[in-house]
C-alpha cells in the first residue's frame, strides 16, 4: 500500500479519482449519496485551492482506494463554518476534516486510524491550530434504509480522542438514492482538543 500526501494544486491531478471513491463509499449507509462527477469536482476544487490542505491517498498498485482531507476551516464554506461563529467558536484555531474514504476490500487494517493520525500530525505541524472537527450525518435509527448490521463509528471517533458536539450542526443537501431531488440532511460536528 502506497500512503501520499498531497497539499493544495498538487490535488488537482487527483480530483477524478477522489470523486469516483466518494461517489462510490458514500453510496453506502448512512449517506446513501447519489453523487455526479460534476459536484465533485467543485466540492474537491476547495481542497486544491487551499495552500494549507492535505490529502492523504492510499494506492494499491497505482490505483486510489482510499482517501482522508482535512483543511483550515477558515478555508471551507459557510455551511462548515457558521454553526463554529455562532457559537463563538474562531474558525483560524479549527483543522477540519472533511472525509475518510475506503473501499470495503481495504477496511478493517488500520488504514482508517493512519488517516485520523497522518490529518491530525499535519494539523499539529501547521502550529496554529487547537482543535481538529469533523461533522456526520445523522439518520434515524429507524431509518427503512439501514442495514441489519450497521454499526456507526461513534466508538471508533471516541476511542480516537473525539467527542461530539451536537450543539454544533449544519445542514448539508444531496440527493439520496430514493430521492428525485436534493434534500437537507442535518449534520453534527465531532472535535477533538489538540492542545497538550
Amino acid at each position: 500500500m502506497d500512503i501520499r500526501l498531497l497539499h493544495g494544486p498538487a490535488i488537482a491531478p487527483h480530483i477524478d479519482d477522489l470523486a469516483r471513491l466518494r461517489i462510490a463509499v458514500f453510496r453506502e449507509f448512512p449517506y446513501l449519496y447519489d453523487g455526479s462527477l460534476d459536484y465533485e469536482a467543485e466540492y474537491l476544487h476547495t481542497y486544491a485551492q487551499s495552500t494549507d490542505s492535505l490529502v492523504v491517498l492510499a494506492l494499491d498498485g497505482g490505483r486510489v482506494v482510499g482517501a482522508s482531507t482535512g483543511l483550515p476551516l477558515a478555508d471551507e464554506t459557510a455551511a462548515f463554518k457558521r454553526p463554529f461563529v455562532d457559537c463563538g467558536w474562531n474558525p483560524q484555531r479549527i483543522f477540519y476534516f472533511g472525509e475518510s474514504v475506503l473501499l470495503p476490500a481495504y477496511r478493517g487494517q488500520g488504514l482508517g486510524v493512519r488517516f485520523f493520525a497522518e490529518r491530525e500530525g499535519y494539523a499539529r505541524r501547521l502550529g496554529r491550530f487547537d482543535w481538529c472537527a469533523f461533522c456526520a450525518v445523522e439518520r434515524a435509527p429507524e431509518h427503512p434504509r439501514r442495514p441489519l448490521d450497521y454499526q456507526p463509528l461513534n466508538e471508533f471517533w471516541t476511542r480516537r480522542g473525539y467527542r461530539h458536539h451536537p450543539e454544533l450542526h449544519t445542514e448539508l443537501s444531496w440527493q439520496d438514492l430514493d430521492e428525485r431531488e436534493e434534500s437537507a440532511k442535518p449534520m453534527s460536528f465531532w472535535l477533538k482538543d489538540l492542545r497538550p
